[in-house]
């Protein structure tokens, strides 16, 4: 309900102007939070209104309007795509990160069990050739790594393509909560690698590193969301993601960082609890953005590349 007949009118100009004018890009939902796991009623209504708005995280007032030609859903809880996923008329990529940790390191993760149940059944609907599982990041503190990769693949044969993995990196939040870890010794890198790679062929799993220099496994060739990959599903020839410097196909993150209610004790993309609180605090569903509103001072461009 407009307030005058002038918000009306721009509102349709705006809209004219993204048909005409918007390239419709990938987007990534998302690696700064768990879109799927706490905000999906607010996708399904951008989804429905036909783009999202993105703020730039280092220039706040700057905000990026963005149409989508394809989605790379990336969650440690698929399960509401159960009742969503066929809403969405573009290809989809489907990553699920599932690791070996226990609550003291990820304390609002659902069961792994009926998350390896969702997979299953969302592979019978979107194809495994689309769904990856990404087991990162590797956290050296113990052996068991070897055991519980083998375990996964194992259950996972027959419903993924691949499986995505890293070692832990020293982020802000993995020194905050004290995690005891160490990096690969030269020997513990090529058992692992030797390991995974072995468990990956025998249950027919392509798997890669995901920004991995020094301690890659799998195909050096492949990466998480490839250019090859994308023009397949969308006919698009696209650049690599200049943002980060793996090798993915170029995507726009529709997310927000400190937003994600996981609490894993890993994570990069939280660092300021109060700030998630906070964050959480202000999402509102029918926003044209994740957190917050657009204030009359925000200067919106409509992305194209």
């Amino acid at each position: 309900k407009f307030k005058s007949s002038e918000d009306g009118f721009f509102l349709f100009v705006d809209y004219l102007l993204i048909s005409l004018f918007n390239k419709p890009m990938i987007i990534n939902v998302s690696g700064r939070t768990d879109v799927v796991a706490y905000y999906m009623d607010w996708f399904v209504n951008r989804w429905n209104e036909g783009f999202f708005d993105v703020r730039n995280p280092f220039n706040p007032k700057l905000v990026s309007r963005i149409c989508v030609s394809k989605i790379v859903f990336c969650t440690k809880n698929p399960l509401p795509l159960l009742d969503t996923i066929h809403l969405f008329s573009v290809p989809i990529q489907l990553q699920v990160t599932i690791t070996g940790y226990f609550d003291d390191i990820e304390p609002n993760v659902p069961n792994k069990k009926e998350v390896i149940e969702c997979i299953k059944q969302l592979s019978s609907y979107i194809g495994k050739e689309n769904i990856c599982v990404r087991y990162d990041p590797i956290i050296l503190n113990s052996n068991y790594h070897v055991r519980a990769f083998h375990k996964l693949c194992t259950i996972l044969n027959g419903s993924v393509s691949k499986m995505i993995v890293s070692f832990v990196d020293d982020y802000k939040n993995v020194r905050n909560n004290h995690l005891i870890y160490h990096n690969p010794s030269n020997e513990e890198y090529l058992m692992i690698k030797g390991a995974f790679e072995k468990s990956a062929a025998e249950n027919n799993l392509n798997i890669v590193s995901c920004m991995e220099k020094d301690y890659a496994i799998g195909d050096p060739h492949d990466c998480c969301v490839s250019i090859k990959y994308a023009f397949e599903r969308t006919g698009k020839l696209l650049k690599e993601w200049k943002a980060r410097d793996c090798h993915c196909v170029n995507m726009v993150d529709v997310g927000a960082y400190n937003s994600c209610l996981h609490g894993c004790k890993y994570c990069y993309a939280n660092f300021d609890s109060k700030q998630i609180v906070s964050n959480y605090k202000m999402h509102d569903v029918n926003s044209s953005l994740l957190i917050g509103q657009l204030n009359l001072d925000d200067q919106i461009k409509i992305r194209r590349k």
